[in-house]
């Protein structure tokens, strides 16, 4: 990568400048290849142990040893997470990886790079991804946060790299910096919301609230019948009552339960007839003593992936653990 973001002068950390005049900065980095990742993304990390910034660095195993290889001792002062683990499930990311990150160093600035897309993920997982990334945008608003997204223009689709566009101000690559003039966060959102198709085979189950001790029963028999081990088993258990729980008491008093298998994956699909408002339900830390409001969260924690569409005819929440793991 040449020009701006190559150079290892003081220019170098240039495409972060708007960091000091808005609160909130939130870039794409197209890059090619293995030099061009280092060349936009050590000077972010230099940058911010310069100006005595936190930073992190969430990203999947290859660019994080890449990174870790060219900080060198300077490494030891960032926190580094696998996202392929921390992130595995794009849901968890906000809360679980970039919330939890900023929100230990109130009132200052810091910095992440995070890289939730990469050429492996699913089919299941893109949608995900995407509204992930858009969401972004509404969860730090406001905040002295820059997070830095690394997309890979040699592995990922087209769309892939559209929907980039759309969910980021700011695109960072070879060339240097400009303003995406395609930014669109909150139609990601809306393009991504889309009806989750019944489980085929599924064992289906209609709960209300004297029905729920006897679903987490069923939960438990079919977890552990489809080979998951004894600690996932009882994550299964947590994550179908919490979302039954949720419809029983926001979605019309009742809940439709579909469990089942779907490549390689354990699924629990729970729908109900009313309405999810806020986007970003689930997605936000749990406050200090806060005891209701905690049950899409601490699925977001448990579940591998979570997906869920929503609309005037009801919601359909899915959450999904992967076989085997």
């Amino acid at each position: 990568m040449r020009g701006t973001i190559s150079d290892t002068s003081g220019t170098a950390d240039r495409p972060w400048a708007t960091a000091g005049r808005e609160p909130f900065t939130h870039p794409a980095l197209f890059y090619r290849g293995e030099r061009e990742y280092l060349a936009g993304t050590v000077p972010f990390v230099t940058g911010a142990l310069a100006g005595g910034e936190p930073v992190a660095v969430a990203v999947p195993p290859h660019n994080l040893e890449l990174l870790r290889g060219a900080l060198g001792g300077a490494a030891t002062d960032v926190v580094m997470l696998d996202m392929t683990e921390a992130g595995r499930n794009p849901g968890h990311i906000i809360p679980g990886v970039l919330r939890a990150f900023a929100d230990r160093h109130p009132g200052r600035r810091v910095r992440i790079i995070g890289e939730p897309i990469w050429a492996g993920r699913s089919a299941h997982e893109y949608p995900a991804c995407a509204q992930h990334e858009a969401l972004i945008n509404h969860a730090f608003a406001g905040r002295p946060v820059t997070i830095l997204c690394p997309y890979d223009v040699g592995t990922l689709r087209p769309k892939v790299l559209t929907d980039a566009l759309r969910t980021h101000p700011l695109v960072v690559d070879a060339h240097g910096q400009r303003a995406s003039d395609r930014y669109a966060p909150d139609d990601v959102v809306a393009d991504y919301n889309r009806p989750l198709p019944p489980l085929a085979g599924a064992t289906a189950v209609t709960v209300d609230l004297a029905g729920l001790s006897a679903l987490r029963h069923t939960a438990i028999g079919l977890a552990a019948g489809a080979g998951l081990g004894a600690e996932r088993v009882q994550d299964v258990a947590l994550a179908l009552t919490e979302l039954a729980g949720n419809s029983l008491e926001h979605g019309g008093g009742a809940a439709e339960v579909l469990m089942g298998t779907d490549g390689g994956h354990l699924v629990c699909q729970v729908r109900d007839s009313g309405q999810l408002a806020d986007p970003l339900a689930g997605c936000r830390p749990a406050a200090p003593g806060q005891i209701r409001g905690r049950g899409l969260l601490l699925v977001h924690h448990v579940a591998d992936l979570v997906r869920t569409h929503t609309g005037p005819a009801g919601t359909c929440v899915e959450a999904r653990f992967l076989l085997g793991r």
